[in-house]
């Protein structure tokens, strides 16, 4: 059984878990170089977005994955869940340079790969103590197996 994680009433904590997200956008955006002009440059599937709407769906999912990663806290969060939800942001973190940065398109589609599993483990792990948290991570997880499609893509077609 899963034993529950201390919950205290700090106000500082809805602010550290926006913290650890902004540092996830803060290194997957410094670490990736000029991401958009790379991502242009990339022969891409028909179905390839745009590159100007990354930054606007990110902004939004990672204030929705840091009020999940509050909110699961809150409510009594296991241990288990937490170090998965924080495997999940590192994992987030190394797509970027893996991707943009080192131009390591393959190893950056097994990274998003495993955030994929993960952020489904993170998500079921969630629902046990939060169903609002748990849904939160709902529009993350579509987005990123998107992205994982698109990865492997843009792997067999550059």
């Amino acid at each position: 059984m899963l034993k529950a994680v201390r919950t205290p009433s700090s106000p500082v904590a809805p602010a550290a878990f926006g913290i650890a997200v902004a540092v996830v956008a803060v290194v997957g955006a410094t670490a990736s170089g000029d991401a958009a002009t790379t991502y242009t440059a990339l022969r891409q599937p028909a179905w390839a977005p745009p590159s100007w709407l990354f930054g606007p769906v990110w902004t939004v999912l990672y204030v929705l994955l840091a009020l999940s990663g509050w909110l699961y806290w809150r409510n009594g969060g296991t241990k288990a869940g937490l170090i998965t939800y924080a495997v999940g942001l590192a994992l987030n973190a190394a797509w970027s340079p893996l991707f943009f940065g080192a131009g390591l398109r393959t190893v950056a589609l097994v990274d998003i790969i495993a955030l994929d599993i993960v952020v489904m483990v993170g998500i079921w792990l969630f629902s046990r103590r939060s169903r609002a948290a748990a849904l939160l991570q709902i529009p993350y997880l579509a987005w990123i197996v998107f992205a994982t499609a698109l990865n492997m893509a843009l792997v067999v077609l550059n």
